[in-house]
């Protein structure tokens, strides 16, 4: 029988649920997923309050059970450290000195801070590379908590930069030298691996830095620049002017501007990791996160890092059931590398492995592993007990033995009774709620649209204007050519009809043309309309 694992990942502004299946030949195929967007924060709020509503809606939507979980949290979460420490002196001198470690780099009481860490293999001194891995309890309780309140039951807290580099390692990457940009909403967790080297760091340059600098430079609010990022939004490639619309070419410097900050960083990190490390020069670079969907972002980075980019799809490796929409995930994947990582930790199929299930939750599974075994003592004794007072008292044992059971039936009722309660309270919440999420979902409508068009457009090609049901594509006359039998424009015509949030009968082209009597440019409009947004 093939075995299930449920796989959570949890970001500053979404959160992502997954089901996954090992069959018995050892592969893992992706049978259900969905998506939810978080209120606000987790930062500055209660984890409960913000988290439960976003699962809970990923289990309405997607009717996934609840169960056993494993999750991942964000790379802002965690200190990582990595540390060369002598392999002389034994089990207990070496735990002492990853201790020291841990108490020397990281800014926190270790008391109050749950640690793993992993031998990666044995410097060229002959010591034990070990990486390190923390966080504060206190935070990853709040979210452990706060998914055990919509019905699962956490059984491992993996970190999401080190399940997507798990990842891309299942995918046939890391052998060289090789680095992973994950671009979230608040951080971009920046993974460098080199076989079994790995090197860590998080950036604060990500998504909503680009939405406030637009808001910035356009002085517009914080939800209209979230709403022009996400329709009009590319990377300038450094020209003049790129775009006629000069909104649309404004936002597309500035997204240059924060892209080129994060790009020192990647540089200074590189030069860290070789200076420190002695690691080699990066001949690839993978792209994952939902803010990682900007036009020419993939072109941008391969130009001012002048090595090879790719945006990663963990589902190379990994099959797709058949009850998952393939459409969709072809925009989602970037949001799923996570949750791919952490089933291949579940599945024993990942390089590296951190646990930082908080102490707590490995003693109550400990206890609970005990139980079976502390019920079978006590069944035996109270028979022995129960045919002593048979014995002694006859009929009168029995009459106590039933009052008991039945006592403890009503206790077991009242337990239930209690459960049912919190449980209403739960649903009762989540359907005034029902209104605001609703409109959350609305607004990741525009997403999915924008990254319909997007995929569909042939090499070369960009959008130049969006409005009113109207797409205007540009592309480059040398480099993008068509079929034997069909135009550039009626290959995009024909993808944008296959994509599932596309009405195929809306689709065509209203005009073509070139820029002007000379350019290398040329232009059509495509009229398309979408399907209207299902909510449930």
């Amino acid at each position: 029988m093939a075995k299930k694992f449920l796989t959570m990942n949890i970001g500053a502004a979404t959160v992502e649920l997954a089901e996954y299946e090992l069959g018995s030949k050892g592969a893992l195929t992706l049978v259900n997923y969905g998506t939810a967007a978080l209120a606000a924060s987790l930062d500055g709020g209660d984890a409960e309050t913000i988290l439960c509503p976003a699962i809970l809606e990923i289990v309405r939507e997607r009717g996934i059970r609840p169960g056993k979980v494993a999750l991942s949290v964000s790379g802002q979460m965690v200190f990582p450290k990595f540390a060369a420490i002598p392999a002389a002196g034994g089990d207990e001198k070496f735990e002492q000195m990853v201790r020291y470690e841990i108490e020397q780099g990281i800014p926190f009481p270790i008391d109050e801070m749950v640690c793993d860490r992993q031998v990666l293999g044995d410097t060229e001194n002959g010591d034990k590379s070990v990486m390190i891995v923390a966080a504060k309890i206190d935070q990853i309780e709040s979210i452990t908590s706060a998914v055990a309140s919509a019905g699962f039951s956490p059984e491992l807290v993996d970190v999401s930069p080190i399940a997507i580099t798990n990842a891309v390692r299942h995918n046939g990457g890391g052998d060289e030298c090789s680095v992973l940009l994950d671009i979230g909403a608040k951080t971009t967790s920046l993974v460098i691996v080199e076989g079994d080297k790995i090197y860590n760091r998080s950036i604060p340059v990500a998504g909503n830095t680009i939405t406030k600098e637009i808001s910035t430079a356009l002085g517009c609010s914080a939800e209209e620049a979230e709403r022009l990022k996400l329709e009009h939004a590319y990377v300038s490639l450094g020209g003049v002017t790129e775009d006629e619309d000069e909104v649309v070419d404004r936002i597309s410097k500035v997204c240059r501007a924060a892209l080129t900050r994060l790009n020192a960083e990647i540089s200074r990190s590189i030069n860290f990791y070789r200076s420190q490390q002695g690691g080699s020069a990066p001949s690839k670079l993978y792209l994952t996160g939902g803010s990682a969907l900007l036009g020419q972002i993939d072109q941008f980075f391969s130009d001012s890092l002048g090595i090879e980019v790719e945006f990663f799809n963990p589902f190379e490796t990994i099959s797709v059931g058949s009850a998952v929409d393939a459409a969709a995930l072809g925009t989602d994947a970037a949001l799923l590398a996570a949750t791919a990582g952490v089933a291949l930790h579940c599945a024993g199929l990942a390089h590296f492995s951190i646990n930082l299930l908080p102490p707590a939750l490995v003693a109550a599974r400990a206890e609970k592993a005990r139980i079976p075994f502390i019920a079978a003592g006590g069944a035996a004794l109270v028979a022995a007990l129960v045919l002593v007072m048979l014995a002694v008292k006859g009929q009168t044992a029995v009459i106590a033995a039933e009052r008991d059971a039945v006592k403890a039936r009503v206790d077991r009722l009242e337990s239930f009774a209690k459960k049912v309660k919190a449980a209403e309270d739960a649903f009762a919440a989540e359907e005034a709620s029902a209104e605001a999420l609703s409109k959350l979902l609305l607004r990741s409508t525009a997403v999915t649209h924008i990254n319909a068009v997007r995929s569909s457009l042939l090499p070369g090609m960009w959008i130049d204007r969006w409005s009113d049901g109207k797409v205007t594509i540009r592309g480059w006359k040398d480099s993008i050519k068509g079929s034997a039998s069909k135009t550039p424009g009626e290959l995009v015509v024909d993808n944008l009809k296959s994509r599932g949030v596309v009405d195929p009968d809306s689709v065509k082209i209203s005009n073509m043309s070139s820029v002007g009597k000379e350019s290398e440019v040329g232009q059509f409009t495509v009229e398309l309309k979408f399907k209207e947004p299902k909510i449930k």
